[in-house]
């Protein structure tokens, strides 16, 4: 009987993505609504890295699984670094990915294509009850888009275009975007961590 592991988001469309970055392994995957509702854990730290094993301690704590959890974001480099760790409610805490998008491309309307480079950083976390982390980190480069573009992924993969590329990540197709993305460079780490337990 394979051993359970959660994916520790309330992001579907995150939840989602992770689901897929480890497909195919000797694990029983399971999700948040696979469990009795509980409340999320509210985001205190100030480092993808610290928000990543505060969730993926809240989760294993609570319901006694092993979990893989993870905090990702987009830093801008004419933002000096926003939205970073709050790029989730970077339009405020009622925000959604169409409000957070239009607010990142008006802080940005006057700047040329040159100077809207950004990055996505991926902090994620693998944690079995009474163990300790296995930390994983993926980074892509790229620029900001001057518009939306594509109906695929979610969050601001319709505003980011990755280094090397003309099209944004929601015009790309899953298997496409996992191998560039800083999400599938830190879940390759988890995926290979993952297969070494056996």
């Amino acid at each position: 009987m394979p051993e359970p592991l959660l994916i520790g988001s309330a992001n579907r469309g995150k939840a989602r993505e992770l689901a897929e970055l480890i497909e195919g392994l000797p694990w029983e995957v399971r999700h948040l609504g696979d469990y009795d509702p509980i409340e999320e854990p509210e985001e205190t730290e100030a480092t993808f890295e610290g928000n990543a094993l505060l969730k993926a301690r809240y989760y294993c704590d609570r319901l006694k699984v092993a979990c893989v959890a993870d905090d990702s974001g987009l830093l801008v480099d004419a933002l000096d670094g926003a939205p970073g760790v709050y790029s989730a409610r970077y339009a405020g805490p009622e925000c959604d990915p169409v409000k957070n998008n239009a607010k990142l491309l008006q802080a940005l309307e006057t700047f040329p294509w040159h100077e809207r480079t950004a990055r996505f950083v991926c902090c994620a976390v693998f944690l079995r009850p009474g163990g300790e982390p296995f930390i994983a980190t993926g980074t892509v480069e790229g620029h900001i888009a001057m518009d939306c573009f594509g109906d695929k992924g979610f969050g601001y993969d319709p505003v980011f275009v990755p280094q090397g590329y003309d099209r944004s990540f929601a015009e790309m197709d899953p298997a496409e975007k996992h191998t560039l993305s800083h999400r599938g460079k830190a879940f390759a780490q988890i995926r290979a961590y993952l297969e070494s337990l056996g």
